[in-house]
Formats: C-alpha cells, sequence, structure tokens
C-alpha cells in the first residue's frame, strides 16, 4: 500500500494560500475548509484559486457540506466531509461520487468506529482526527491508534489518513497501527526548513 505524506494547508487569503502551499512541494495538498461554524476557526471561505499542476484533498470542517461542493467540487480532486456535521452520509458519498471525485469520512475523536462501519465499502478513504478539529497545533491522542488499527481489520484495503498531531515521532507509531496516508500541518508550516521536515518524514513513511 502507497505510504503519503501530505501537508495540510489553512488559509484567510489568496496570498497566504499561495504562500503556505510554497513552503513544501508535494504533489498533494489537503485544503481545510473551516466555516467558524462546525469548528471555531475559518479557513479558505474565500474564491480561492488553486494552480492546475497539483492534486488537492478538500477537507470539508463545516455545516451544510452540501452547498461547498456544488459550488466548488471542480478545484478539487477528492472530498472528505465530517461524519458529525451530516444528517444523511450516503447521500453526501452519491453527491460526490456524481462529481466524480473520490469520497471520505472524517471522524472525530469522540466517534465510535461502530457508527461508520456500514459507510466503509462506499467510500475511497477514511480520515481519523487524531486531535479536535479546527486549529494548527494540537497534541496527538495516542487513543486514536486503536482506531486506525480497527479499521484496518475491517477493511484490509481502505486507504486511512490520519490527522492531528503528526510530527517525526507520531508518523511511526500511526504507520505501525495501519494507516498509510498522513496529513501534517503545524509540523511542516513552523519548522524552520518545511521542504527538509517533509523530507524527512516522507523518508520515515516510506522506509
Amino acid at each position: 500500500m502507497k505510504m503519503q505524506v501530505i501537508p495540510s494547508i489553512i488559509a484567510n487569503s489568496q496570498k497566504e494560500l499561495e504562500r503556505r502551499i510554497g513552503l513544501v512541494n508535494s504533489n498533494v495538498y489537503q485544503l481545510d475548509i473551516m466555516d467558524g461554524k462546525f469548528v471555531k476557526n475559518k479557513s479558505l471561505m474565500f474564491d480561492f484559486k488553486l494552480s492546475k499542476n497539483k492534486k488537492y484533498e478538500a477537507h470539508l470542517m463545516i455545516k451544510n457540506p452540501e452547498k461547498w461542493i456544488e459550488k466548488n467540487w471542480r478545484k478539487v480532486d477528492s472530498i472528505v466531509f465530517h461524519f458529525e456535521a451530516v444528517k444523511n452520509p450516503d447521500k453526501l458519498i452519491g453527491l460526490i461520487k456524481g462529481k466524480r471525485k473520490k469520497a471520505g469520512i472524517a471522524i472525530n475523536p469522540g466517534t465510535k468506529i461502530s457508527k461508520i462501519k456500514i459507510h466503509l465499502d462506499e467510500i475511497d478513504f477514511i480520515l481519523v482526527m487524531a486531535v479536535n478539529p479546527g486549529k494548527y497545533g494540537s497534541k496527538f491522542m495516542p487513543k486514536m491508534l486503536y482506531k486506525i488499527k480497527e479499521i484496518r481489520k475491517i477493511n484490509p484495503k481502505m486507504e486511512i489518513e490520519v490527522d492531528g498531531g503528526i510530527n517525526d515521532k507520531t508518523i511511526l507509531k500511526a504507520k505501525k497501527t495501519g494507516a498509510n496516508r498522513f496529513i501534517v500541518g503545524s509540523y511542516l508550516q513552523n519548522s524552520k526548513n518545511p521542504k527538509k521536515a517533509f523530507a524527512k518524514l516522507k523518508k520515515i513513511a516510506n522506509a
């Protein structure tokens, strides 16, 4: 299974977006879309523009994700929504797939795997939050490793992302329990040399 380190991006202006993307040369980025309602912070709630030679995953930390998808789906390659933000996950999965985009479900630390188990065969990937969502720099919750392990046991072929508190120490723990895609925010963005930090994480993930 392919191991990937994916930088996550938060921004409140086009200039900030371009600066943060430019810090690390990656083929794929996760865009943290935050509305200030589902989570406290806001990010990328403007009509942003993206370069066409990269791939983008939209992480929707918002209420009413349907509206965002209908307006912005052309900008991204995959869309992950929070299970806790919707009443009908099947409907949203259908909407995303209908746009010919990859669909994922994100789950907060307090959400049990049993609640989303029936959806695992419908989605392309799952995102396990190892922190409470909404800001950079929160501390990794080791208990979330059990969730990764449980999902991998249920579906050995599932693409499993882990997001929150990923650094050069926690990435190895997440990898050992079954994650294969590692979303990294503050560790890269706050690094003195983001490109070097990115290379280090990729080396650990693919060792």
